[in-house]
């Protein structure tokens, strides 16, 4: 039976054994619920189809039967090895009895050889089951909306009124009048979708991620640098894709070149999100209650290597391969996550309630929460040179998703699995592009001549600093409002 389920799903199975293979780390394996997946089957099978995962047919019910298979000959296999540890006493007790002699050191043959194919067969069993049990996603919370990103619930607004939209906001014609970004010196150095912030804007991220840090720090998050590179086996149990499953792989990551990965050279990966190195720090630990919820606020680049196809979506700023950002991540018990992930929204809210431009936040539908969200909010900003509503951030409650995978436990004695917690304190690109198309300011004659910039982000500006446009009689270009 296991050998009929492993032809039927092979494809899958090698596609990421192979990743497995290439990947470890120190860490165990992953503790997947394969008890909570076969005794939920009709659940888990309605929520993977609600939420378009990139399942095999009849993937939750060969989950079922694999269990079952995995039982049934771990029991046969116990009671074997229990036989073969007795079968020393008989040889010792058969004495100068060589019929009774011959016959136990027989079936001690035989059941060396017993024992040995079953633990062949539980291993394919088991590498089977782990394989199609790690796509699975995580459960879903009943307030989520069904369906694609157009069905999201909008929980509140929060700022002006949105001004309507004018191509003359466009981020970067303004960038280029005010010399802020260079694309094009990116494009030569590195490529499509790289960029130089200058000025202003370079100062504009140092601004903006000391804000945020001072909020996140208010609320008791402790702050964090983190690497920015990480095992592709630690991003994996975070819930991303370093290579996805297409014929052939594309990269979802930049992967660090070198010697062919191995035990003692593992596959490394630039970290699309800080959120994959605070959730690796707490990796395989177990957390004592009076710490939890442990709240940390990272800074790190993210990489990623799919900016998009070309178009508005990925003009300028909104898109691109590496940016600064400012991550909140929590570690909880599962009866204070929910809080949690409400008091982060909080945080959020507060951050960009300073910032003076429209905002929402969302509840996101199914097909938008990903492998590792139970629930998932983002936030949108009001772009009016792009003319529509645009993702600054996003906020996720993972439950024990990644802790499964990553082995993190608190007590009591039964050691359950934490909850994980992660949300965008500030993404710098997309909030660079919604200050400078709300701020923008322009004469008579529809030419930008400067930013109005909330002053929330004033004590963070160096005061030395300041630049005219000497054009338009030695206008500043930066106005406090």
């Amino acid at each position: 039976m296991a050998h009929c389920l492993k032809l039927n799903l092979s494809n899958c199975v090698r596609r990421y054994s192979a990743k497995a293979a290439n990947t470890s780390t120190a860490l165990p394996k992953p503790r997947l619920d394969y008890r909570a997946i076969s005794e939920n089957v009709d659940y888990k099978s309605h929520n993977a189809f609600n939420r378009k995962a990139p399942l095999p047919v009849g993937a939750i019910q060969s989950i079922e039967r694999l269990y079952s298979r995995q039982k049934e000959i771990s029991h046969v296999l116990n009671a074997k090895r229990h036989t073969q540890s007795l079968i020393g006493d008989r040889i010792r007790q058969a004495g100068k009895d060589q019929e009774a002699k011959q016959a136990a050191l027989q079936e001690a043959k035989e059941l060396k050889s017993d024992i040995s194919r079953l633990e062949h067969d539980l291993a394919l069993v088991d590498d089977d089951l782990f394989s199609l049990a790690s796509a699975v996603p995580n459960d879903t919370h009943p307030f989520a909306p069904l369906g694609p990103d157009s069905a999201a619930d909008i929980l509140s607004t929060h700022g002006p009124e949105p001004m309507p939209a004018s191509p003359l906001r466009d981020h970067v014609s303004i960038c280029r009048d005010l010399g802020l970004l260079d694309l094009e010196a990116g494009a030569t150095v590195t490529g499509s979708s790289w960029y130089y912030l200058l000025h202003e804007a370079a100062l504009l991220e140092m601004a903006l991620t000391q804000y945020g840090l001072s909020i996140a720090l208010k609320h008791g998050f402790a702050p964090v640098i983190t690497p920015d590179v990480v095992r592709s086996d630690v991003a994996r149990r975070c819930g991303f894709q370093p290579r996805d499953d297409a014929d052939p792989p594309v990269s979802q990551m930049y992967h660090l070149s070198g010697d062919s990965p191995s035990p003692s050279h593992p596959e490394l990966v630039l970290s699309g999100t800080a959120e994959i190195p605070l959730a690796g720090m707490f990796a395989n630990k177990i957390l004592p209650l009076e710490v939890l919820p442990r709240k940390v606020v990272g800074l790190g680049r993210a990489f990623r290597a799919e900016a998009g196809a070309r178009g508005a979506e990925t003009r300028g700023l909104y898109r691109v391969h590496q940016f600064t950002k400012l991550e909140l991540f929590a570690v909880s018990q599962a009866s204070q996550s929910d809080d949690v992930m409400e008091e982060m929204r909080r945080v959020q809210t507060e951050i960009f309630d300073g910032l003076g431009f429209p905002f929402r936040v969302l509840d996101m539908p199914t097909e938008e929460l990903g492998a590792s969200a139970y629930r998932k909010y983002d936030v949108e900003a009001w772009m009016p040179g792009r003319g529509s509503w645009g993702e600054i951030s996003s906020l996720s409650n993972c439950t024990d998703y990644q802790s499964r995978r990553l082995h993190i436990r608190h007590p009591p004695s039964t050691l359950p699995f934490a909850h994980t917690l992660n949300g965008t304190a500030v993404a710098v690109p997309r909030l660079i592009v919604a200050l400078l198309e709300n701020g923008a300011r322009f004469n008579k004659s529809d030419q930008v001549v400067g930013i109005d910039l909330p002053v929330a982000l004033k004590p963070f500006w160096p005061r030395a600093y300041s630049r005219e446009i000497v054009r338009f009689s030695g206008t500043e270009i930066i106005r406090w409002v």
